[in-house]
């Protein structure tokens, strides 16, 4: 028995040294994949880290040049882009920058409204009437606030100081309080607040407005309204707060209600009248909001106290204004508010009626009914090409068909209707019918890529009237549209788009935008092709004293003695900081060197922030 017992355990000894022998390759395989999983991991952090000081380094570089840029608009956002990006790592750098900052951004807007009112008065003289269409110059003060209010209010509040004094100092009446029931300084707050909205802080975007969000004007109710899809109650609270305020003021009249009507039941729509009988308006309705029936009936007690009473001497309505105000709530208090309310203001709107001016009392258009009442049959689009039809018929001079079939054009191109074409080509002067022509095609083909229509775009850019620039454009966002199904087409059509941008001029900054446009298609169709592409764009850029590399637009307009249009959209891919942070993940160093190939100011300082910002928020990620 004991041999027994011995041979057992020996054969057990023996099984486990085999099975030991067997494990142990595996055991040593995986420890060496962690191993080098591991050294990996150190190696991408030590990588991560190097490039992180590298970025940083560039960005106190970059801030030191800055300072001696000679464009205001470019020292403006380049420093305060940078403090915004550097403000972790040294707030009091960051500080000093935003001021410099804004005091540039100061200058800068000052020479754009300059600008801006040189462009009016020439448009003006030129088309012999007081008619004009301009694109709004960026507000750098605005763009600046934003960078501070989000890294340090009470930076941000210096700044609004500085904008109301300002504004304060200057005697005009871009400065003054109008019927939107704002300055520019408040007005400013309620945007920058409205911009952390979007950006999902909502206690942030509170505290920042919570100063201004007592008084009542359209950008502290529009701001509510942004509000109340983030946190319904918190923007109904305020509201109700609003309303009682509201009913205290004396200075309260038709205008006050008007905006505080666009909370419930026209969100982001505001139409206000002023003494003289014109109207105002911000053309953005939603659905009514979903409030509860205690918060409208508070609007309505508010509103009817301050309707019915008589009009204040201060008021920014004045009797046809306070006339065509009640007019205007007058279907809303029919089906929303007590009958006897109702009974009461219809008195009140009668004793008006009798002081109003005769143009007051005939006035029926849709400032008076937009997003309270039905709008008229007449506005349906059918309707509205059959009325230009006959006024053409029936026009009396050239002029007057001309335009008719300008206006019917126009009305075809929301259609993409090869009729708007015809229309243009029945137009007898020539210079506005050549003009006309170039301005329709060009709203074509901005409406055939937003719809994906890759034929008709196609067609377009062969038999358009485009500048070198839509064209190359039109292109360019064709050849992204068939790349994933068919890459050699695409190439062939990207080669079409290259080939129009290169008949741009050499001094035009629009020549750069293209070749950077294509360069963004390259990198989803041909990623190794993206770096020629650029070396291009780069040389079209260096020729290009005016392009800064950013606010790269496609804008088209017609200005003429009869119309002033414009259409103006906004084009990233005209933009050098978004090209860039796609390379720098593509190749950090390679897309290092070619933003110092920039011998521009703003296009150099745009692509070092985007490539130093695309490796700051890798970490962060």
């Amino acid at each position: 028995m004991p041999r027994l017992s011995i041979f057992v355990f020996a054969l057990i000894a023996a099984t486990s040294i085999t099975v030991a022998a067997q494990t142990t390759p595996a055991n040593s395989e995986q420890s060496k994949t962690a191993n080098d999983k591991a050294a990996a991991a150190i190696e991408a952090e030590r990588l991560l880290k190097e490039r992180r000081a590298n970025a940083q380094s560039l960005l106190i570089n970059l801030a030191a040049d800055a300072r001696n840029f000679t464009d205001p608009t470019v020292r403006a956002r380049t420093q305060a882009r940078i403090a915004d990006a550097l403000w972790d790592t040294d707030r009091e750098r960051s500080r000093t920058m935003f001021r410099s900052a804004f005091d540039a951004a100061e200058a800068a807007d000052a020479e754009s409204q300059a600008r801006m009112q040189e462009d009016i008065r020439q448009q003006q003289a030129r088309t012999g009437r007081g008619g004009y269409v301009i694109a709004s110059p960026p507000n750098l003060r605005r763009e600046v606030l934003e960078f501070a209010a989000k890294r340090d209010q009470k930076l941000a509040e210096e700044f609004l100081i500085r904008y109301r004094d300002q504004k304060t100092r200057e005697a005009d009446e871009r400065g003054r309080r109008n019927s939107s029931g704002a300055d520019e300084a408040t007005a400013q707050r309620f945007s920058v607040a409205g911009d952390m909205l979007e950006a999902g802080d909502v206690a942030k975007a509170l505290e920042f407005a919570g100063p201004a969000l007592g008084s009542i004007s359209i950008p502290s109710i529009d701001f509510l309204s942004r509000l109340r899809d983030k946190d319904s109650i918190a923007a109904d609270q305020r509201y109700a707060g609003l309303l009682q305020n509201a009913t205290m003021n004396p200075q309260a009249d038709a205008n006050t209600v008007s905006i505080l009507a666009s909370y419930i039941f026209t969100p982001h729509l505001y139409i206000t009248f002023q003494g003289n009988g014109t109207s105002s308006s911000s053309m953005g309705a939603t659905p009514p909001a979903s409030v509860s029936p205690e918060l409208r009936a508070g609007f309505f007690r508010a509103a009817a106290a301050i309707l019915l009473r008589p009009v204040p001497e201060q008021s920014t309505a004045g009797t046809d204004g306070q006339y065509l105000g009640i007019r205007r709530m007058m279907p809303l208090f029919e089906q929303f508010a007590p009958a006897e309310t109702t009974a009461a203001l219809k008195v009140q709107l009668d004793s008006l009626g009798a002081m109003a001016s005769n143009s007051a009392r005939n006035r029926d258009d849709e400032y008076l009914h937009r997003g309270i009442s039905p709008e008229p049959e007449t506005d349906k689009k059918g309707d509205r090409e059959q009325a230009l039809l006959d006024q053409a018929d029936h026009a009396k001079i050239s002029a007057e068909r001309d335009q008719a079939y300008l206006n019917l054009a126009m009305l075809m191109v929301d259609k993409d209707d090869r009729r708007a074409r015809d229309y243009v080509d029945k137009i007898d002067d020539t210079e506005l019918r050549d003009g006309s022509r170039g301005f329709i095609d060009a709203s074509i083909a901005y409406k055939v890529v937003t719809r994906k229509n890759v034929e008709r775009a196609l067609e377009v850019a062969r038999n358009g009237d485009l500048t070198h620039l839509q064209r190359s454009w039109l292109l360019s966002q064709t050849a992204n549209l068939i790349g994933a199904r068919d890459r050699d087409g695409a190439a062939q059509v990207m080669e079409d788009a290259a080939a129009e941008a290169r008949r741009i001029e050499t001094s035009d900054p629009d020549r750069p935008r293209a070749f950077l446009a294509i360069a963004n298609v390259a990198l989803k169709i041909n990623r190794p092709s993206v770096w020629g592409i650029m070396d291009d764009a780069i040389r079209a850029a260096n020729s290009a004293e005016k392009f800064t590399g950013e606010d790269g637009q496609i804008t088209f307009r017609l200005i003429s003695k009869g119309t002033n249009a414009v259409h103006q959209h906004g084009v990233d891919d005209f933009n050098v900081s978004g090209i860039f942070v796609k390379l720098a993940e593509e190749d950090y160093d390679k897309a290092v060197e070619l933003a110092r190939g920039f011998k521009g100011e703003a296009p150099r300082a745009n692509a070092v922030i985007a490539i130093a910002r695309s490796v700051l928020n890798e970490k962060k990620k």
